[in-house]
């Protein structure tokens, strides 16, 4: 590789290493503008401030979308509703640490759903790499000793097997395939915006928006702001832009650094202490996560070819992994926005 190609593949890696960074550092922001009582009025809050820009960025494409797959969209956008409460309510219940490292998982759990799902056996790397990041978590959750997990952890965990179910919703569903990624991430999340309103109605779940907002202090609107221009729109915009200049799998292997972030940001800047079992179980989950991405590659890999042969009809609705480039990785686009 020249400089000069060099130096462009720098410059194109920069923007989404920074969006892992980001991510990594949204469950401290998370923490710092989230109460118990507010959770479902900062949701509505955060989104409320990105949808306008959403809307208006891909308008004509998203009036282009059809009726059935403004349905699946709306449909993929209770999943991520639900994903969303789990991370905001997990987050207020533990660690900054905890809770990036934990979603982590998810990485873990789909090619298990997936192996299930079509059948198919998983590597023993792979199987290796998934006790290691689950004993990794069972240490991180016990803090300084032996101890039940938190409620908060549970919620995470929760997340992480929403997660899990959304990355293989989005990618059988027949009624949104092909569908622009800017209008289905659009809809998605006005559907989940609706389903907080909603919740926001019945008795006992917290203030409206504006009371919350009328109450935040500087500190808290500047955390609201960053988790909505940052680790949404922002996000979401280097990433669309990023697989159209590099391998969309480098992309993916870039944001996978997302839960070294958070245990860095956790316990560098939120203070968190996870103790020597906590710590141990850390550098486990991070390793176990990061060999079980490597690990999955070349079943996913085997899983596009599978897609892609004519004769194989046994799964019409594909894979996990969407074929979209020529190296047969997916796209490397994540839903805008983390916890």
């Amino acid at each position: 590789m020249s400089v000069t190609a060099a130096r462009r593949a720098w410059l194109t890696d920069l923007p989404v290493l920074l969006v892992a960074v980001v991510w990594g550092s949204s469950y401290l922001a998370a923490k710092g503008v989230t109460t118990t009582q507010t959770v479902l009025a900062v949701l509505v809050l955060r989104f409320g401030i990105v949808l306008p820009v959403l809307v208006v960025a891909g308008w004509r494409k998203l009036r282009a979308l059809s009726a059935k797959q403004m349905r699946g969209a709306g449909a993929l956008g209770l999943i991520l509703a639900g994903i969303f409460l789990l991370e905001t309510y997990g987050v207020v219940h533990t660690s900054a640490t905890n809770a990036g490292l934990i979603i982590s998982l998810t990485m873990i759990f789909t090619p298990i759903a997936e192996s299930r799902i079509r059948g198919t056996k998983l590597s023993r790397s792979f199987l290796a790499a998934a006790g290691l990041s689950v004993l990794g978590v069972l240490l991180l959750t016990q803090g300084a000793g032996f101890s039940e997990p938190s409620l908060g952890d549970l919620l995470m965990l929760g997340a992480a097997v929403a997660r899990t179910v959304h990355v293989i919703a989005m990618s059988r569903m027949e009624s949104v395939q092909g569908a622009d990624a800017l209008s289905m991430t659009t809809v998605q999340l006005g559907s989940a915006v609706a389903v907080f309103v909603l919740l926001l109605s019945a008795p006992g779940t917290g203030g409206t928006p504006w009371a919350a907002a009328a109450g935040f202090g500087v500190g808290q609107w500047l955390w609201l702001l960053y988790l909505s221009v940052f680790c949404t729109l922002f996000a979401f915009f280097v990433q669309m832009w990023a697989v159209r200049r590099t391998s969309p799998s480098r992309v993916s292997l870039l944001l996978g650094t997302e839960p070294v972030w958070a245990a860095v940001v956790g316990i560098t800047l939120a203070g968190d202490q996870p103790g020597w079992l906590g710590l141990m179980g850390a550098l486990l989950v991070l390793a176990g996560t990061g060999w079980g991405r490597i690990a999955a590659v070349p079943q996913q890999r085997e899983a596009v070819v599978d897609q892609a042969d004519p004769a194989n009809e046994a799964d019409p609705a594909g894979s996990v992994v969407e074929p979209a480039e020529p190296d047969g990785a997916d796209t490397g686009l994540k839903t805008a926005g983390r916890a």
